[in-house]
């Protein structure tokens, strides 16, 4: 096509235009990469005073609706040119961090989230700058050696094996005393896959079940199926390993807990003769110290021997319960968690560092080996490389937090935060026995409690425990409405659960509020406030009992 001559200026025009305009996004997309950025001071400070005032709020959240903050985030364009950083910053702190939860929040006592130490935020920044991955030596020199340090750390913390072991180990290629993961869950499911493939591994012709699968590897060892037996408070994780495994989750087996929310030993020990003769190979017999839901520690000595009898992989969920190992208080209440052939802990949880640290520790040095894998490029046979033994490929330097805390909050600190969290767990519990408008669900093991609020005209039933499922079923309605109100309002919060109860000559399901006593700034005045608040809550609402109704 032939261009008139009046057109030819025009296109001129345009491709200028459009050369000056590159030559400004380039310019604008280069200062992003420089280390002299323009106001980086002024963007640095900028980005201090949000925090500080997202920090210093009082309320747990802001009071906007679900429905009102999602159409917030309906555009799904990419910008076609960079946006301008002082402009984005307000754009992110009017839209998200204004009606961000405030986990740090003292009235904030409903999850697994808290308050962290001052030295995460500059951390969290070099962390940031370093930009490690933590999966390969060649991009994470000597990080690698330092995160195998704070692991021996905690893994003799909760081992306490010899100075000779840990100087054999520490830094010796071919052994892993701990992987850092994102979470506990991957730790849970990298140590069913570690226990998988230990126990269906390599023998004789046999090349084992990494190689063979589980199907070639189940005929291989005689047996009918495979399973994994814990208590019916384990974390979903473990559905999910049951899963990722082969598995399925009729693999597995969940067993009955009692009042106070522990696996009932006996049933334990009937599930695993159940399993020998059905011919069922037991991957794991998992112990929990510290639901999700209550907090429950389950009897680990006990679980312990089972395991050892039966000559199969114990594993512990510490993921929460964990840290009790710094109390000298209350480490007695996890007794058994060094006979585990492999622990959960969350970092994120009572280790008080920010979100995206899990841990797996190993009893046995060598047990990881089970599942390591190389690739030519990225993780070579005998190196020092981490990936080669873990679940996760890229990940960041997270390592750099745990270090940190081991060091700059020391045993004694942490002993001091979990003594902390229990005793003000029991001054709410207590609180709460003192109240007509509460009634306490189970008697807590840590730092979480179950109660529910109880509406004034069922008060004298609940003390005479005469309640009938009808009055049961009101209470757990009112009880998640008034949790939802208590959320929406958003100046304190306490989360829910399901705890099972037979109370009526037959298992039923109760409404459970939650509480988290972790955060170290909570006082026992914010914990009056929580509960004074859902009193306050309670009072305006009105749902009508079957009586009233009758009437």
């Amino acid at each position: 096509m032939t261009l008139s001559k009046q057109e030819i200026p025009t296109q001129s025009y345009l491709l200028e235009t459009e050369e000056i305009l590159h030559s400004d996004i380039e310019k604008q997309v280069m200062q992003l990469f420089s280390l002299s950025r323009i106001n980086a001071e002024n963007i640095d400070e900028l980005i201090d005073d949000i925090s500080d005032n997202f920090l210093g709020a009082d309320t747990a959240s802001s009071d906007i609706d679900l429905d009102s903050l999602a159409t917030k985030f309906c555009d799904s364009r990419v910008p076609s040119h960079p946006a301008n950083l002082d402009k984005y910053l307000e754009y992110l702190s009017d839209n998200v961090i204004a009606h961000a939860i405030h986990t740090a929040s003292p009235k904030f006592i409903g999850h697994m989230t808290s308050a962290l130490p001052y030295f995460v935020q500059p951390l969290a920044k070099l962390m940031t700058a370093m930009n490690q991955n933590s999966v390969k030596i060649e991009t994470a020199k000597s990080l690698s050696f330092y995160e195998r340090q704070a692991l021996a750390m905690l893994h003799r913390q909760i081992y306490n094996f010899s100075d000779n072991f840990y100087a054999e180990h520490i830094q010796n290629s071919q052994s892993t005393l701990g992987i850092l993961t994102s979470g506990g869950t991957t730790a849970n499911i990298t140590a069913m896959w570690c226990a998988r493939n230990a126990v269906l591994g390599a023998k004789d012709d046999f090349l084992g079940v990494e190689k063979e699968g589980l199907t070639a590897a189940l005929n291989f060892y005689g047996y009918k199926g495979a399973a994994i037996i814990g208590s019916e408070l384990m974390h979903f994780s473990f559905d999910k390993a049951a899963d990722l495994l082969g598995i399925g989750n009729r693999g597995l087996m969940k067993i009955p807990v009692d009042s106070n929310n522990r696996v009932r030993v006996r049933s334990l020990r009937q599930a695993v003769a159940k399993c020998r003769e059905q011919n069922l190979c037991i991957i794991a017999i998992i112990g929990i110290a510290g639901t999700t839901d209550s907090g429950g520690l389950d009897p680990l000595l006990d679980i312990a021997e089972i395991a050892q009898e039966a000559n199969v992989h114990f594993h512990v969920d510490a993921a929460w319960g964990g840290p009790l190992i710094f109390s000298q208080q209350h480490r007695s209440k996890i007794a058994g968690i060094e006979q585990a052939n492999s622990v959960t802990i969350d970092g994120h949880k009572q280790l008080y560092l920010p979100m995206g640290i899990g841990m797996l520790f190993m009893r046995e040095p060598y047990i990881a080996q089970s599942i390591e894998k190389q690739a030519s490029y990225t993780m070579r046979k005998g190196s020092f490389d981490l990936g080669k033994r873990a679940l996760e490929g890229s990940r960041p330097g997270m390592a750099l937090f745990l270090h940190a805390g081991l060091n700059l909050i020391g045993s004694q600190g942490y002993e001091f935060l979990i003594d902390e969290g229990i005793r003000k767990t029991q001054y709410m519990a207590n609180r709460i026995r003192s109240m007509p408008e509460f009634e306490l669900l189970a008697e807590p093991d840590t730092n979480l409690l179950l109660y529910r609020y109880i509406p004034e005209s069922l008060r004298e039933l609940v003390v005479k425990k005469q309640l009938t499922e009808t009055d049961n079923l009101f209470i757990n309605q009112f009880n998640e409405h008034l949790q939802k109100k208590q959320r929406q309002a958003g100046h304190t919060f306490i989360s829910r659960t399901m705890k099972t109860s037979n109370c009526f000559s037959q298992e039923i399901s109760i409404v459970a509020l939650r509480a988290v006593l972790a955060n170290p700034l909570t006082t026992e005045d914010d914990i009056d406030a929580v509960l004074n608040d859902q009193i306050q809550i309670a009072s305006e609402i009105y749902m009508p009992t079957s009586s009233e109704n009758v009437a």
